[in-house]
């Protein structure tokens, strides 16, 4: 850490989100590498530190000799006044050493709100927002992650766009960067070599008009610029790279725990969901693979919690094979297995079996809509009779907490809609106390969530209008 960084860390509240050197942290000799990675979360440690697309791209990149990935996360407010106050640049965790000489900078966009904390980074690292200002080959600034399907917005302000999964096209961007920088290329030799890569839309490349509405009229693509960009697909879940350990931090971060991704897409067609659309078709790993992973996640970190991640867990093709695979070990080993993503239309008989095995938790369903016909809209194949019967078989099998999430601010939706949120909810407490086989002497918790409807770029419901401030309030 240099010392104009660590002078620093007397005025911030929390001095560990910026001094890096965790357990399974990766230093290399700067010297010996030739890429040195900075890979950017537009959130602070606690929420980046949690990100699974993070922890796949660091490990992948520090698992070649040539390059060093670091990590850069947006600094608190505190930071970030002293940062400016004493002129220091914006630093990677590892080596402490300012971004702004770094080769490749890449940002993730989980959420439209984070863009300007992409571009306060970029002030914060003293590099000049707009890519036209940049005229040397690196530092290159890129972005992925689900809002990299609909770049426009933000593609004034970058040099490469990674559209789709990112395992094979960062490889293939590494190797290219390489033999740039060795035989000397300018940045419109290295874009112009990079468009050809699938997955890779180059911005600069294309030119832009449009309406007076503000919506966009034409993209023309310049030098030999493909005219659609094909995203890119990692085709065998088996083989693709992901890390035999993660970085274990200091302090708590939002999801403290070791993850394993067990398929990409969804087999079902929920209208609002962008990552149901964008993450198609859908891929599974075997069970053999889960397994084999999550045990040296287990084991390189320490952590007593396991969770599988993807779009809706239930729906692995070997669900009941996988989860009494991994219940054999973990239960012995007294770590926690979690299954986030479950389904009320497939909580069968056995996926409870299996769950009554391991440490209890609460249970988490989404019907989304308080009413079978905005479910039907939004195509949310659940019934109202399918939550009711769902929550009896865990509150018959010991469960005693339960939380739904919905969605307000639907297209088409209506009072009743809203009003039907509190009465499937009431319904539920109801199945509880009257349901025989419950615990005797125990209350039920019914924990209800409601999200606001954001239209998302690629969804059947892209078009539509997000709900007024006002109206939300009043539902």
């Amino acid at each position: 850490m240099k010392k104009e960084v660590e002078k620093l860390l007397q005025y911030v509240q929390k001095p560990a989100r910026y001094i890096g050197g965790e357990l399974n942290a990766v230093v290399k000799d700067k010297e010996k590498v030739d890429i040195r990675y900075a890979f950017c979360f537009p959130d602070t440690y606690e929420i980046g530190m949690s990100h699974l697309g993070m922890k796949i791209l660091y490990g992948l990149v520090n698992d070649r000799d040539d390059s060093w990935c670091e990590r850069v996360f947006a600094p608190d407010n505190d930071m970030e006044e002293q940062l400016r106050k004493n002129n220091v640049p914006l630093f990677a965790l590892e080596s402490g050493d300012y971004i702004k000489d770094f080769d490749m900078i890449g940002f993730t966009l989980q959420y439209e709100l984070s863009y300007t904390n992409i571009l306060n980074m970029l002030n914060l690292a003293q590099i000049p927002l707009k890519s036209s200002d940049r005229e040397s080959l690196t530092p290159l600034i890129c972005v992925g992650g689900p809002c990299a399907c609909n770049p426009e917005p933000i593609t004034d302000f970058v040099d490469i766009v990674f559209l789709g999964d990112g395992e094979e096209t960062t490889n293939q961007i590494i190797d290219l960067l390489i033999k740039a920088k060795k035989n000397g290329m300018s940045k419109h030799e290295f874009l112009f070599k990079a468009k050809d890569i699938t997955g890779i839309y180059v911005p600069s490349f294309y030119k832009d008009s449009y309406n007076d509405d503000g919506t966009l009229k034409s993209l023309e693509p310049l030098y030999d610029a493909p005219k659609k960009v094909k995203k890119a697909v990692v085709s065998d879940m088996n083989s693709v790279y992901y890390p035999k350990e993660f970085v274990v931090p200091y302090i708590n971060i939002v999801h403290d725990r070791a993850v394993e991704e067990i398929f990409r897409g969804c087999i079902r067609g929920c209208r609002f969901c962008q990552a149901g659309f964008i993450y198609r078709p859908i891929r599974e790993k075997s069970v053999e693979t889960i397994n084999k992973q999550s045990k040296a996640l287990i084991e390189s970190t320490g952590y007593d919690e396991l969770s599988l991640c993807s779009l809706s867990t239930s729906d692995h093709s070997e669900v009941n094979k996988m989860l009494t695979t991994l219940i054999d070990w973990t239960v012995k080993d007294n770590i926690n297995l979690s299954l986030p993503s479950l389904r009320v239309d497939n909580f069968s008989d056995e996926l409870v079996e299996q769950l009554n095995k391991v440490r209890r938790s609460g249970l988490t369903f989404a019907p989304e809509a308080g009413t079978q016909r905005l479910r039907d809209v939004i195509n949310k194949n659940v019934t109202e009779d399918e939550v009711i019967r769902t929550c009896t078989k865990a509150f018959d099998n010991g469960w005693t907490s339960v939380k739904l999430y919905f969605m307000m601010g639907l297209p088409t939706e209506t009072m009743e809609d809203i009003e039907g949120i509190a009465n499937l909810g009431m319904q539920v407490i109801h199945a509880f106390y009257n349901n025989p086989n419950r615990q005797k002497g125990t209350g039920v918790q019914v924990s209800i969530s409601c999200a606001s409807f954001i239209p998302k770029p690629f969804t059947p419901f892209q078009w539509e209008p997000e709900d007024s401030m006002e109206s939300l309030k009043q539902k």
